[in-house]
């Protein structure tokens, strides 16, 4: 008898299992790098009943896939093509979340001699020496902020100079071929303390230019546009922007630290 029990039982929980609300996300490799999704997946199914899924990508892919209806809710950190993807009618109920900075890596040897400089200083001066830049290329949040800084400071991209070299990657794959050529990248703190992480004694990377306003990195959820995309599944993508704007969630956000250092500072409005 017991063992006809146990095994309803488990045909009970496979069932329920199977038909679970899942919320699928398209988001920013920073979060899944760091591991901070990972984090908050588990309690954000054990309050709601929602499987929290998710594809970590760039975030210009990240809202390419909401225009093409391929996710529920996006996790992005690029707010200029945020609010062109709401107005184009895309999203809605955008809500900031939490943020975290920009920094400018390079060597610890520092060949462009550009540690403790400004954001435009350092970029002007990579120029000017031809110093290896290592960009991910790749339309995210981060080679959007990259591109705005060119921009800036010279008015052109650089991307036909041979010392400017786009790898389509991520950040984590970024910041590897960086150390491997000895040039400079700008990553997210965040995933640059997961980097440095790993690495432990072998980092030969370090921060060159930091704490300068014009780094600062806003993350934010949005919910798919449901008369755009009929399938969205607008309640579970509600549920989930409630979820991670309450005060105890961002306290498990500010919480979440590597190398005992925090990773991302919520700052949901209230």
């Amino acid at each position: 008898m017991k063992k006809v029990l146990a095994s309803l039982g488990l045909s009970v929980v496979i069932a329920s299992s199977l038909f679970a609300d899942t919320l699928m996300m398209a988001t920013t490799t920073s979060t899944e790098d760091t591991g901070l999704l990972d984090y908050l997946a588990p309690q954000f199914e054990k309050e709601t009943g929602t499987t929290l899924k998710w594809v970590s990508t760039g975030t210009g892919k990240a809202l390419k896939m909401g225009e093409n209806c391929d996710v529920d809710v996006l996790l992005v950190h690029a707010p200029e093509a945020e609010k062109k993807f709401v107005d184009a009618g895309f999203g809605v109920d955008r809500n900031e979340v939490m943020y975290n900075d920009f920094v400018i890596i390079g060597p610890v040897s520092d060949p462009a001699d550009i540690s403790g400089k400004t954001t435009a200083e350092a970029f002007k001066t990579i120029k000017e020496k031809n110093a290896k830049f290592i960009s991910r290329g790749d339309n995210s949040g981060t080679h959007q902020k990259e591109l705005g800084m060119w921009e800036k400071v010279s008015k052109i991209v650089p991307e036909k100079d041979t010392w400017y070299i786009q790898t389509g990657q991520g950040m984590i794959a970024t910041i590897n071929m960086a150390s491997e050529k000895g040039g400079y990248t700008l990553t997210d703190r965040g995933t640059w303390i997961k980097y440095e992480s790993q690495k432990g004694e072998t980092n030969n990377m370090k921060i060159v230019v930091e704490n300068d306003n014009v780094l600062f990195n806003q993350y934010s959820v949005i919910t798919v546009n449901k008369d755009r995309c009929p399938k969205t599944k607008t309640q579970l993508a509600k549920d989930f922007t409630n979820w991670i704007v309450k005060d105890e969630t961002q306290k498990l956000i500010g919480d979440f630290k590597l190398l005992e250092k925090p990773l991302f500072t919520p700052n949901a409005k209230k």
